[in-house]
């Protein structure tokens, strides 16, 4: 590795062409950071600053060999910046020319345009490829050629960063006085940067670029996985990866408009393939770890994830060709049931490959929509769902594909259960409905369940039946009662008062019967949702809880829950869970000794908090679990000894009793270590287990 202090101008100037690789991500500098650079170099020119750093530039000095006299470097980091650099001086190129053909010549002192563009945008005695300077990726390197070209910039409204940022410089020059443009030539030549040539043979570049992009802050985790991807290969076959996978799936991903649904992308495909969720500032790691473990080649891998691309494409944004699945998925996405991807994603896979027929697939989805609407208004915490759907696929019997998936789903019990229409419709009856997350998604969905001819719940507003307005007026307080005030409070966002209107101005305050009978009140309305409404002579407590079971049965029909034979789902309850040969004979400190009692008021203390959990003996330890344990016994002729399945730092000991074991040799899983000797320790005991059993539940 050498790394040299030089000026920028200095850098560019050297007879080389700089190429940015296909395993480069595309370049994505923000108006906000160019301003900033732009800033720096009126800065440097206008002052008597000798010089203005701005980074360093790493490349492969001996990365590609040229059949000219031009070396050509590979850029392994600085790209965003000396691209940044290379669009503020073809935009200073352009306007120095533009103000010399009107007649003002010589307007920068020292240089012109031509100087200025065959210095540092090209290598003027090349032709073909080797012309220009700065070689960018596929996606970019077009306009790119264009600007240096000085063809005219016109897509106000492109989507590359490259136009928008050149066009961002070009708008700051044409305003600039003569004066200024000459701060800015001159702030350019004071720019400074450090030189750092790698050497292929003896300098590993992937192990270099992740140090140099070790905090993530520079790169997303899909960057980096495809630089891990394609860095290490040979021309032949990186080209090939790239243009046949990697690049199809950037431009499927809208390139930068849609780079963190990319990043999105690879942690629920590295969720399908292992079954877990990777944290989020993991997934490369996950990723790296996860085809390490493969006996399949890079290629194969690579083709993979391309096809679970398309899948993840097809569903998220909404580029499905088959209407009913289209339909759905516009659905899933509306409500932001974005947790339940990688599942869509394995189910896509399995109707790709034909084990999963359309109708299947269309009905599972709607019990992935159902499932996560329903528990949503009983209020059930939704922070376990990552882990739910990530192992779901797992357990299904393919061959018996939707009946598996009900069954799955009714197995589900405790805080990962699927509501019952009871539950649900209970819930309904007071639940607040207007002041909830995606509100019109549930109001379309109710209106359109059924029709053929979909109203576009857009062109109306919600309206509520009895205003929101506390002043109600005389009438409404006639209509409502002596209670109308409790009425009002307690039923004003209820589902049975709530219904939507392109009218919502015109009916305001009004009356009931004003607001039916109206020109567009509810009489006239072609919805569904106001038919009920029509029908009736007042509104009041009565009248909205009617209409609110009328509705919330209708909702059980919308979100439906699944339903096998009783003795189906039996067939499915069959355990094949691995049983323990140990048992409680084996540990006679409990089960014969001083601590029996004790631990058996434990035991029946910790069973009750959860309906799933589950008692194992050990050949050391009993362990009681959920998904996983939480709290793992070591009977001792003193007391027992319970190691908390938590990290030390994230459990709240008020009492100061837990100790922490992190690295230390115990029996048992987790950080947290604590003894309990009497009776009289299981509440403060049971607290702290339960704050492990939450922390596992919130995922």
């Amino acid at each position: 590795m050498k790394a040299t202090e030089t000026r920028l101008f200095k850098f560019l100037q050297k007879s080389a062409q700089f190429i940015i690789p296909i395993y480069q991500r595309q370049y994505s500098w923000t108006h906000a950071q160019c301003e900033q650079l732009f800033k720096d170099v009126e800065r440097a020119g206008s002052t008597d600053l000798e010089a203005h750093f701005i980074g360093s530039v790493v490349y492969v000095e001996r990365g590609l060999y040229s059949h000219s006299d031009v070396p050509q470097l590979l850029v392994i980091d600085g790209q965003q910046r000396l691209t940044s650099a290379t669009l503020l001086i073809a935009a200073l190129t352009r306007e120095i020319q533009q103000r010399a053909d009107n007649g003002i010549a010589n307007v920068v002192d020292g240089t012109n345009a031509k100087k200025l563009k065959m210095y540092y945008l090209c290598n003027d005695a090349e032709d073909g490829d080797l012309f220009y300077k700065l070689i960018l990726t596929k996606a970019d390197d077009e306009a790119l050629r264009n600007i240096v070209d000085g063809k005219v910039i016109q897509d106000e409204d492109s989507a590359l960063r490259v136009i928008q940022n050149y066009l961002l410089f070009e708008r700051k020059l044409q305003s600039a006085s003569d004066k200024q443009l000459n701060q800015i030539y001159l702030g350019l030549q004071k720019l400074i940067i450090v030189d750092i040539g790698l050497d292929r043979e003896k300098d590993n570049p992937q192990l270099i670029f992740e140090s140099l992009n070790s905090t993530g802050l520079d790169l997303s985790q899909a960057d980096l996985i495809r630089n891990y991807v394609l860095m290490g290969l040979e021309p032949k076959q990186q080209n090939q990866l790239y243009n046949d996978h990697w690049y199809p799936m950037e431009s499927a991903f809208g390139h930068g408009e849609y780079s963190w649904l990319f990043n999105q992308f690879m942690r629920d495909y590295l969720t399908v393939k292992t079954g877990q969720p990777p944290r989020v500032g993991d997934v490369y790691e996950g990723f790296k770890k996860y085809s390490s473990s493969l006996e399949a080649n890079i290629s194969e891998i690579v083709a993979d994830v391309h096809l679970h691309a398309k899948f993840y494409i097809a569903v998220v944004r909404e580029l499905e060709t088959k209407p009913k699945l289209l339909e759905v998925f516009k659905d899933i996405n509306a409500y932001k049931v974005d947790v339940a991807y990688p599942l869509i994603l394995e189910l896509y896979h399995d109707y790709h490959f034909e084990i999963l027929t359309l109708d299947e697939f269309e009905q599972c989805c709607r019990y992935i929509e159902s499932y996560v609407f329903r528990r949503y208004i009983c209020d059930i915490p939704t922070n376990s769902l990552n882990k739910t759907f990530a192992s779901f696929g797992k357990t299904l019997k393919k061959d018996k594909y939707l009946e598996s998936f009900k069954a799955e789903l009714l197995k589900l019990t405790s805080y990962r259960r699927y509501p019952s229409d009871e539950e649900f419709k209970r819930c309904l009856a007071t639940k607040d409905m207007y002041n909830i997350r995606s509100k019109s998604y549930w109001l379309r969905r109710l209106e359109n369940f059924g029709r053929k001819e979909r109203v576009l719940v857009e062109d109306y507003t919600i309206e509520h039946v009895m205003p929101q307005n506390k002043e109600l007026s005389v009438e409404w307080q006639a209509e409502l009662g002596d209670e109308w005030q409790l009425i009002q409070e307690t039923c004003l966002h209820t589902i049975g008062n709530l219904t939507l209107t392109g009218y919502n101005s015109e009916l305001s305050d009004k009356p009931f019967k004003i607001k039916r009978d109206m020109e567009g009140g509810f009489a006239q309305s072609p919805l569904k949702l106001n038919q009920s409404l029509s029908q009736l002579d007042s509104w009041n407590e009565e009248q909205i809880q009617n209409r609110s079971s009328i509705l919330s049965k209708k909702m059980t029909e919308v979100w439906a829950h699944p339903y096998l034979e009783e003795s189906v789902l039996n067939s499915y309850k069959t355990t094949t869970e691995h049983k323990s040969s140990y048992t409680l004979q084996d540990h006679p400190y409990i089960s014969v000794g001083a601590t029996k009692e004790l631990y058996q008021k434990f035991r029946t203390q910790v069973l009750a908090l959860d309906e799933n959990v589950k008692e194992e003996f050990l050949k050391l330890y009993v362990a009681f679990k959920l998904d996983t344990n939480f709290v793992d016994v070591v009977p001792q002729a003193s007391g027992l000894r319970l190691s908390l399945n938590c990290k030390f730092a994230d459990l709240h000991d008020p009492k100061g009793l837990c100790r922490g074991i992190t690295n230390v040799g115990r029996w048992g899983n987790g950080d947290v270590e604590l003894k309990i000797t009497q009776v009289s320790d299981l509440p403060y005991a049971i607290e702290l287990i339960q704050q492990v059993i939450d922390m596992q539940v919130e995922g």
